[in-house]
């Protein structure tokens, strides 16, 4: 009786998931078609497969469980049985779907059964979703094709599975890679995605890529520092932090929004949202600032020297959004002795429990205990 009820569920489910594919398919182009992976993070492997030429768009979401409409903070916990994945359209007159799962292959650890590169558990976990028996030998005969490369030591362990419903994810996360830039270029670098993929694949070059693409290649190490315009600023921020931020100005001092904050997380800057500075690191000086003993990240801050108002100082900023950020002073505790006086106006405050909600998921480990 088992025996005829598990392949049954497993044509529903097939059968579930090429319907859903084919609604989707409707409300795009006549000869537009849709695929399913997971990769781990989404934003990463949204960013991937845009960059393909013939893909129209990828979509963040979730799928693989048994939920019904999932949030990312339900499925990031795990226990739903989902994972992070992506709905890749695309133009099959362009790309083929075996193109497609050479992609997929490029940009993931097939051998890593645990999640992919930083992010661990069950719902990062790399799966291709068909829906339909053709996908499904197609990605069975690439994965049999990959194994026998012998590129890789440990065994080939990506999952190969039936689509069922898939779950766009909160629209935050949709185009993250484009909206938020800089942010995940710091949640990218820090990961060990590219890094193992250069490795991993050193000396073979993609040829799908978009020519016109103007974002930053996952596979390159150059980082994209595009700071949004003054006129755009002046939208975005107050004018608060628009003067010291851009216009070197100084807050008061016990009336801004981060000299008492004792909440444990990071600081980042409010322009460009680059790792600046850490909880762990701040103390009380009794000047009515923000105060750390070092950054978070040393790179992404700058010292100048300032000598305005008659007297000399060492300025701080931060490296990519050239954002004015406050002074250094040799007056500090222990370990280093220094005092990085830091403007609120200047900062972002992101909280320990929210760093991979984020983009900033390879700082956690400075909260765990």
């Amino acid at each position: 009786m088992k025996r005829t009820i598990i392949p049954a569920l497993v044509l529903v489910a097939v059968f579930f998931g090429y319907q859903q594919v084919r609604s989707m398919d409707d409300k795009m182009d006549d000869n537009a078609r849709s695929a399913v992976f997971a990769g781990g993070c989404f934003w990463c492997t949204e960013s991937d497969f845009e960059k393909v030429d013939g893909v129209i768009e990828a979509v963040s979401g979730y799928t693989g469980g048994r939920m019904e409409n999932p949030s990312y903070k339900q499925v990031s916990a795990g226990g739903t049985g989902h994972v992070e994945a992506i709905k890749v359209i695309y133009d099959p007159d362009r790309v083929s779907y075996d193109q497609l799962l050479e992609v997929f292959w490029r940009h993931i650890d097939p051998t890593d059964a645990g999640g992919q590169f930083v992010d661990r558990g069950d719902q990062y976990r790399g799966v291709i979703f068909y829906a339909n028996d053709e996908e499904r030998r197609m990605a069975e005969s690439s994965k049999q094709t990959l194994a026998a490369s012998g590129r890789f030591e440990r065994p080939i362990v990506t999952e190969i599975l039936p689509l069922g419903a898939f779950y766009n994810a909160e629209d935050y996360h949709q185009d993250y890679y484009k909206k938020n830039p800089i942010r995940y270029n710091w949640y990218r670098s820090g990961s060990g995605r590219d890094r193992f993929l250069e490795t991993a694949w050193a000396g073979e070059e993609m040829k799908m890529e978009k020519t016109s693409s103007k974002m930053m290649d996952g596979n390159k190490k150059e980082m994209v520092t595009e700071v949004p315009t003054d006129d755009q600023l002046k939208q975005t921020l107050t004018p608060l932090q628009y003067r010291v931020a851009r216009e070197n100005g100084t807050e008061p001092p016990f009336n801004n929004e981060y000299w008492d904050n004792h909440e444990a997380g990071i600081y980042v800057d409010v322009v460009s949202g680059e790792p600046l500075f850490s909880s762990t690191d701040k103390f009380d000086s009794g000047t009515g600032w923000p105060s750390f003993t070092r950054p978070l990240q040393p790179d992404n801050v700058i010292n100048k020297k300032d000598s305005s108002y008659f007297m000399v100082r060492t300025e701080v900023r931060s490296k990519n959004a050239d954002s004015h950020l406050g002074h250094l002073f040799e007056d500090g505790p222990k370990p280093t002795g220094l005092r990085y006086c830091i403007n609120s106006a200047s900062l972002k405050f992101i909280p320990a429990d929210e760093l991979e909600k984020a983009g900033y998921g390879s700082y956690r480990h400075l909260f765990e205990k």
